[in-house]
């Protein structure tokens, strides 16, 4: 089985190869795109660290800079056309939509929502209608954490009012250490990872497992994709081939990984090795970069669930395939 998988993903790189047009200038230079990532540099950014390297982005006319500032609202930049493309969640597009920015989500990096939520054994939190009652400690009431809680307590039928959500900033791995909290949510690659390799003995309740849901890819903008499609079909195709090759191969990805993620060579390499490893199950598809309409009906009927939107948002107008090879 391994075999026919590894000669898919040879399959798919050598068609992705085929009649792409790069969109460097008359003078043959790269285009240096600014992209926020949303978070600080980390090897579960493997996928663009390896499309760098290999030059697959350059094939495209397209130099990366990596925008890892907190600072950075890549959502509104893009909105307003200061900026091409940023990473970040299906929820968040639909969010700028209902507040007027024309933001368009054009490739799924991730295929399945990332998110953990982690309990103390001894609570017996073994689906999501265990966590009626319960405390959970979680960054606070906004971004993924958030919304992948909230997905999870409505697939057990748990009305949040029913728990008790404790904002507790990005420290889900010292509050569950300490035993301030017995239950916290997570990014499924990340903080059970983290307390499994300190010896904790914990529950996890993936939110894939249980509802389907859009979650980190590329998002640009309508008036990227009228101006400048083949941009966007660049940046699509060489991330599309950054994925093949890192789940394909994640020793080598780790490797270049090393060249981005300058403090990495100083981290427990068997940790982060599985961070990697848990992140490409999350990346897996039979079409990389294909986004999945469920997935989108999901999270809209979620969002008007939670009042984050007032009404559905028009989901053809938030999300295209046409651009994934």
């Amino acid at each position: 089985m391994k075999k026919i998988v590894l000669l898919m993903l040879g399959l798919a790189i050598s068609l992705m190869a085929c009649g792409s047009p790069q969109v460097q200038n008359e003078a043959g230079e790269l285009r240096t795109i600014k992209l926020p990532m949303g978070y600080i540099p980390n090897i579960q950014y493997a996928p663009f660290y390896v499309a760098v390297e290999k030059g697959y982005f350059a094939e495209e006319g397209i130099a990366i800079e990596f925008d890892y500032s907190f600072e950075t609202d890549g959502m509104k930049l893009v909105g307003a056309g200061e900026l091409p493309f940023t990473v970040a969640s299906g929820e968040q597009v639909l969010l700028a939509r209902s507040q007027g920015l024309p933001n368009v989500y054009v490739f799924a990096w991730y295929q399945q929502f990332p998110i953990s939520v982690i309990s103390a054994p001894e609570l017996n939190v073994n689906e999501p209608a265990d966590l009626r009652g319960k405390k959970i400690g979680l960054p606070g009431l906004f971004g993924a954490n958030y919304i992948g809680l909230e997905a999870l307590l409505f697939a057990g039928g748990v009305d949040p009012s029913e728990v008790t959500m404790d904002a507790i900033g990005f420290n889900q791995v010292e509050a569950y250490a300490t035993g301030r909290s017995d239950v916290v949510v997570g990014y499924a690659a990340n903080e059970p990872i983290v307390l499994a390799a300190q010896d904790f003995a914990l529950t996890e309740l993936r939110v894939a497992d249980y509802v389907q849901l859009t979650a980190n890819g590329i998002v640009t903008s309508e008036m990227t994709i009228a101006n400048e499609p083949e941009l966007v079909r660049g940046m699509a195709h060489a991330l599309a081939k950054g994925i093949a090759d890192a789940t394909a191969n994640p020793d080598e990805a780790y490797e270049i990984g090393m060249k981005f993620v300058e403090n990495l060579k100083d981290q427990d390499k068997d940790v982060q090795m599985q961070v990697l490893l848990t992140s490409i199950e999350f990346w897996q598809a039979e079409r990389i970069g294909f986004s999945d309409a469920q997935a989108w009906e999901n999270m809209n009927d979620l969002l008007v669930k939670m009042a984050l939107i007032p009404e559905p948002i028009e989901l053809d107008k938030a999300f295209t395939n046409q651009f994934v090879p």
